[in-house]
């Protein structure tokens, strides 16, 4: 379903999710069309900035070393297989790097939210929503957005802010977090940007019960919808 909403001055925040530059440089974490998902990025930090709106940016960082992970990927050097504690591609990308005064939080598992004082920080300010981007869709941003609505904000979910390994993988992951996206919405980069202005935007909520049933040929068609 499309409806209007808005979003009221001082209950948002923009959450952006492992923004770092081993999803550019690192041949086996490349996330398809990264360059135009940081230019997203960017015009929405500018909005939120702009906007008085508050920024969190948030890093996946394995230390191995204390961290219990037997399962855990490891490179030949024993190290971990992506993200380590050692990679200088762990970096976030410089051109939406947070600006001074901006937290910049460490996690160690897919969520930004599963554990640790960020959600109950956040929220203490005042805040209702949450406008979340970053990478990967069916992953980090996947678990980020089900514990936020766990710990009770209200997620808009910007698709095209959001990426992962594939098209394929990254609209399909889309699709299954807007089926059950309760109190929440779907919109793009424009319509996050207009809303963090204050403006009343058309945006697509979850209504019913698994709404969007897609398959392989009409799941690309119905994430161009949103």
């Amino acid at each position: 379903m499309k409806a209007p909403i808005s979003i009221q001055r001082g209950t948002v925040a923009a959450v952006f999710i492992d923004l770092q530059e081993e999803h550019r440089q690192d041949p086996r974490y490349l996330v398809e069309g990264y360059e135009t998902i940081l230019a997203n990025v960017q015009l929405i930090q500018a909005a939120a900035r702009q906007n008085h709106v508050p920024l969190y940016h948030w890093a996946y960082i394995v230390d191995l070393d204390n961290q219990d992970r037997p399962f855990h990927p490891l490179s030949e050097d024993g190290k971990s297989a992506f993200s380590d504690k050692s990679d200088p591609l762990t970096e976030i990308c410089r051109e939406v790097a947070p600006a001074k005064g901006e937290p910049l939080l460490i996690k160690a598992e897919a969520s930004a939210f599963r554990s640790g004082p960020a959600a109950r920080d956040i929220k203490s300010g005042g805040i209702e929503w949450l406008v979340i981007s970053g990478v990967w869709t069916e992953a980090c941003i996947d678990a980020s957005v089900k514990d936020a609505m766990a710990k009770g904000f209200r997620v808009l979910l910007v698709k095209d802010a959001c990426g992962s390994g594939s098209a394929a993988m990254h609209q399909t992951g889309i699709l299954n977090l807007a089926n059950r996206l309760y109190g929440g919405a779907v919109t793009d980069t424009e319509g996050a940007c207009r809303l963090l202005a204050g403006e009343s935007v058309i945006v697509w909520q979850v209504e019913g019960s698994v709404p969007l049933r897609f398959t392989f040929d009409n799941a690309a068609q119905l994430y161009a919808e949103l």
